[in-house]
């Protein structure tokens, strides 16, 4: 799992660890921070949450090695459907790049601790 969760409280830590590449964004990563800030959304205990890369890299962008090897432009999309149920109209439920809490457009406050 390259995502993990603490709770403290109403306090979530989002940790992202894929400390081997950077803590490099793929496709695996992407879904579970979307579900993980997706569950955080939904959580009405939950007030804020704490988003950090483990190891000595918070994020070195998308994993180009990944992108290189896969036959689907848009390694995104099989991932759940946007927050507002639509999809972005160009046959994608999530373009690549975009996840996490700027595409679920959250009522809470995300601190990325950079």
């Amino acid at each position: 799992m390259t995502v993990r969760i603490e709770k403290s409280g109403s306090v979530w830590t989002v940790i992202h660890s894929r400390i081997e590449a950077r803590n490099a964004m793929d496709s695996d990563s992407a879904e579970s921070l979307y579900n993980s800030f997706l569950e955080f959304e939904n959580d009405e205990q939950a007030s804020v949450a704490v988003f950090w890369g483990e190891g000595g890299a918070f994020c070195a962008g998308w994993d180009l090695k990944q992108a290189a090897s896969l036959e689907e432009p848009n390694p995104l999309s099989d991932l759940a459907i946007p927050a507002d149920g639509g999809d972005n109209g160009d046959g994608s439920d999530i373009p690549m790049g975009a996840m996490g809490p700027s595409r679920l457009e959250l009522n809470k406050p995300v601190i990325a601790a950079v």
